[in-house]
């Protein structure tokens, strides 16, 4: 037995676009698709100050620019750190080779 499996049909082509019927739009649905996107372009102005820092922080650009600057401010600070435990490590070594009874 032998199907002919012509797929260009436009008999057959309208049967199966009738068999599944498309859910009809709610009303006004256009209007809030295109109200949707214009809100969306325009920022939320409620919410705190803090919410608009973080979604400006959170930025591509401003992230790595906020990432590059605390990676740096925490070297320095490490530096500065390190520069009091040497300094505090001499005066005590210096300490004990001058006086070395005194105790601090």
């Amino acid at each position: 037995m032998k199907v002919n499996m012509n797929t260009n049909d436009p008999g057959l082509s309208e049967l199966l676009r009738e068999s599944r019927p498309s859910p009809a739009l709610p009303p006004r649905f256009r209007q809030n698709v295109w109200r949707r996107i214009e809100d969306a372009g325009t920022p939320a102005e409620t919410g705190s100050w803090l919410d608009a820092l973080a979604a400006l922080i959170l930025k591509p650009r401003l992230a790595f620019a906020s990432l590059t600057v605390l990676m740096l401010a925490g070297g320095l600070l490490g530096l500065h750190a390190g520069n009091q435990t040497v300094h505090q490590t001499a005066e005590a070594r210096y300490l004990a080779a001058v006086a070395p009874n005194s105790h601090p």
